[in-house]
C-alpha cells in the first residue's frame, strides 16, 4: 500500500479507451490509479512506484502481457497481477497462472466486474498474509505471534485472553492491515471452540446483493440458477466461530437478519421459510467508526450495541514501535525458506532504524510486503537500506516515540502528507459539521471521509 494507505492500481493497456474507462471506474472506488500504454512503460512505472494491483492486457504491442507479468514478478514481487484478455481460453488462463498472474479478466467487462475482480485479488492477498501470520503463530505456540514489548498491545491481549474463555460477542476495531483477523483467530484458538471451525466472511468484498446468500445460504429455487440448496458461512461455522470482517460494510438489508442471529441464534436461508439454529460464536471487526455510521443512519444502533458486548482496539503498528524490529526479524526468518534461503539476511542498523521510523500506514500487511520484496531481492547476508522502498528508507534517521507519526521529510521539511493531515485536523476542530469542513476545504464529503480514514482522524 502507498504511504497514504491507499491501494495503488497500475493499468497497462495499449487502447486509450480502455485506460480511460478503467481509470474512471477504479478512481471512483477510491483506488490510486496509474496508466501506461505499453508493457515497457508499465514496468518503468512499477519500478518507480510498485503497485498493489496491476491490470495487464494480454495482447500488447511490444512486450505481451505474459512477459510483463514475469517481469513484474522480478521488479515488483509484492504486486498482484490480473491479466485482461478478449481471448479468454483455458490455455490462456493456465499460462497466465504459470507466469504469476493471480486472476484474469475477460473483455468486454463491466465496472462491477472490474471492481469485484480487484476486490477479490486484494482479499486473496490479505488472506495470504493472514495465513502466513497464522502459520508462524502455530509453529511457535498460540501466543507466540503476540509476544510484545508494547504496553498497548499487552493490554489488548490481556482482555482477549479473558474474553476468549466466555461466549461473548467481540468487536475488534482498528486500521486496515493492523492484524484484526489474526487477533480474531487468536481468541478462537484460546477458546473452548478451538478444535471447531473458524470461518471468515469479509463483508467489504461481497456484492450487497449476494451478502445474504453468502452469510445464510439459499434454498433450492430461491433465484434463477439456484438448482440446489446451499449452506452459507453461518452454517459452515457450525458450533465454532464466524469472523465477520469489515462489518461496517454490511448492507442495511442484512443487518436486521444478523441481529436476529445474535439475539435468537436463528437464521433463515434465502428463499426458505424454516428458521435454522446456529451455535456459532460471532467475532466482528471493522476499520470504520460505527458510532458515526449509526448517527448517519447506515448502521443499525441495536446491531451495534449487540456486537459491542466486548470491544478491542488493535493498535496500529506505529503505536507499537517497540515491536517493529523484532517483528521484522521474525518475518524475515519465516520468509527465507520460501525463497530458497537456509536463513534470512540480517537487518543492517540503518534498515532497522528505517523500519522503526516509518509510520506504516498499511500496518502489519505493509511490513510483510516490504520485507518479502527485500528478501526476494537480497543477494548477500545483509538486508540494507538499498533493498527498502524509498519512502521507507528515508526514515533511517527519524525514529519516533511509540504512537507518534513522523511529520519530517528527508531534508527536515514538513511533508505534503503531514501538512494535509494537520490542515484537515485544524478544520475538523474549527467546524462542528462535516459538510462545513468539506466546504471549507473545497472537497466533497466523500473525499473528506476517505482522507480522514487515511490520516486516522476522528
Amino acid at each position: 500500500m502507498s504511504s497514504s494507505g491507499e491501494v495503488r492500481v497500475l493499468v497497462i493497456d495499449d487502447e486509450e479507451g480502455i485506460r480511460k474507462t478503467l481509470r474512471v471506474c477504479l478512481e471512483s472506488a477510491g483506488y490510486r490509479v496509474t496508466v501506461a500504454p505499453s508493457g515497457e512503460a508499465g514496468l518503468v512505472a512499477a519500478k518507480r512506484q510498485p503497485p498493489d494491483i496491476a491490470l495487464v492486457d494480454l495482447r500488447l504491442g511490444g512486450m505481451d502481457g505474459i512477459s510483463v507479468t514475469r517481469a513484474l514478478a522480478q521488479e515488483a514481487p509484492a504486486t498482484t497481477v490480473i491479466l485482461m484478455t478478449a481471448y479468454a481460453t483455458i490455455d490462456n488462463a493456465v499460462e497466465a497462472i504459470k507466469a504469476g498472474a493471480a486472476d484474469y479478466l475477460p473483455k468486454p467487462f463491466t465496472p462491477p466486474q472490474v471492481l469485484h475482480t480487484v476486490a477479490r485479488a486484494l482479499e486473496a492477498a490479505r488472506v495470504r498474509t493472514e495465513l502466513a501470520e497464522l502459520r508462524r503463530a502455530t509453529s511457535r505456540g498460540v501466543s507466540a505471534r503476540f509476544e510484545t514489548k508494547s504496553p498497548a498491545m499487552r493490554a489488548v491481549l490481556d482482555v482477549a485472553q479473558r474474553v476468549a474463555r466466555t461466549e461473548a460477542t467481540v468487536l475488534i476495531l482498528g486500521e486496515t492491515g493492523s492484524g484484526k483477523g489474526v487477533l480474531a483467530r487468536h481468541i478462537h484458538a484460546l477458546s473452548a471452540r478451538a478444535t471447531r471451525p473458524f470461518v471468515t466472511l469479509n463483508c467489504a468484498v461481497i456484492a450487497p446483493t449476494l451478502i445474504e446468500n453468502e452469510l445464510f445460504g439459499h434454498a433450492r429455487g430461491a433465484f434463477t440458477g439456484a438448482d440446489g440448496a446451499r449452506a452459507g458461512h453461518i452454517e459452515a461455522a457450525g458450533s465454532g466461530t464466524i469472523f465477520l470482517d469489515e462489518i461496517g460494510d454490511l448492507p442495511t438489508s442484512a443487518q436486521g437478519k444478523l441481529l436476529r442471529l445474535l439475539e435468537e441464534h436463528e437464521y433463515v436461508r434465502v428463499g426458505d421459510v424454516e428458521p435454522r439454529r446456529s451455535e456459532a460464536r460471532v467475532i466482528a471487526a471493522t476499520h470504520r467508526d460505527l458510532k458515526e455510521a449509526v448517527a448517519a443512519g447506515t448502521f443499525r444502533a441495536d446491531l451495534f450495541y449487540r456486537l459491542n458486548v466486548v470491544s478491542l482496539r488493535m493498535p496500529a503498528l506505529r503505536e507499537r514501535t517497540e515491536d517493529i524490529a523484532d517483528l521484522a526479524m521474525s518475518i524475515v526468518e519465516d520468509l527465507a525458506p520460501q525463497y530458497g534461503r537456509k536463513q534470512g539476511p540480517t537487518l543492517s542498523q540503518d534498515a532497522r532504524a528505517a523500519l522503526v521510523g516509518y509510520p506504516w500506514p498499511g500496518n502489519l500487511r505493509e511490513l510483510v510486503n516490504v520485507l518479502e520484496r527485500a528478501v526476494i531481492l537480497a543477494t548477500g547476508d545483509s538486508l540494507g537500506l538499498d533493498l527498502l522502498p524509498e519512502e521507507v528508507a528515508r526514515h533511517a534517521g527519524a525514529t519516533r516515540p511509540s504512537g507518534e507519526r513522523s511529520a519530517i521529510g528527508e531534508e527536515g521539511d514538513e511533508t505534503l502528507e503531514s501538512a494535509e493531515r494537520r490542515h484537515i485536523a485544524a478544520m475538523l476542530a474549527k467546524y462542528a459539521k462535516l459538510d462545513q469542513v468539506a466546504k471549507a476545504l473545497g472537497i466533497d464529503p466523500s473525499t473528506l471521509y476517505r482522507k480522514r480514514e487515511r490520516h486516522g482522524l476522528r
